[in-house]
């Protein structure tokens, strides 16, 4: 198996649709929307396009990240940061590593490029085996209530937030679902 990750190309774009739609298909969480979430985050200032990753397995397009601007705010003082939303496998390669591959190599390019932190809302058992930590250990918090167990965040850089807390904004995009 000849596994290649790299940056989406707009050629990409509905090859991908079809993947996310497909890996979220039979998720009980889902809204069925993530596919709609990721073509809105290309089109406005979120979107980071070196943080919208595919997995290539022989060619063909199995799996997708995207990582995009958000803001932690509080009272006093806004802070940049990521949203991870969301990362899909299509189901005939899950449990074959790729999401974690996708994850890992989106966190190595985040860093890269000078972002300090990422929150996500996902599930509890699968973000901790890659450094997730509750985002309410930092003072974090989302905009809307979903349980503590699937608000987590992530340290890209040691002490990258410390000191930060507050409400997460999203883009417009998140908005609009």
């Amino acid at each position: 198996m000849e596994l290649k990750l790299r940056q989406e190309r707009p050629a990409d774009f509905k090859i991908i649709s079809k993947i996310i739609q497909a890996a979220f298909e039979n998720d009980q969480f889902s809204d069925s929307k993530e596919h709609t979430l990721v073509e809105k985050l290309r089109l406005i200032d979120a979107y980071i396009p070196e943080l919208s990753i595919i997995a290539e397995v022989n060619k063909e397009i199995v799996g997708h990240i995207i990582l995009s601007k958000i803001k932690i705010k509080n009272k006093e003082n806004s802070y940049d940061s990521l949203a991870l939303a969301p990362v899909s496998v299509h189901p005939s390669f899950q449990k074959r590593g790729i999401g974690g591959l996708l994850i890992n190599e989106s966190h190595r390019i985040a860093k890269k490029i000078g972002y300090k932190s990422i929150v996500l809302l996902g599930h509890e058992k699968y973000y901790p085996k890659f450094g997730y930590q509750l985002a309410k250990k930092y003072g974090i918090t989302l905009p809307f209530e979903v349980p503590d167990e699937n608000c987590m965040a992530i340290e890209l850089v040691e002490n990258g937030l410390k000191g930060v807390s507050g409400m997460v904004e999203y883009s417009t995009a998140f908005n609009e679902l």
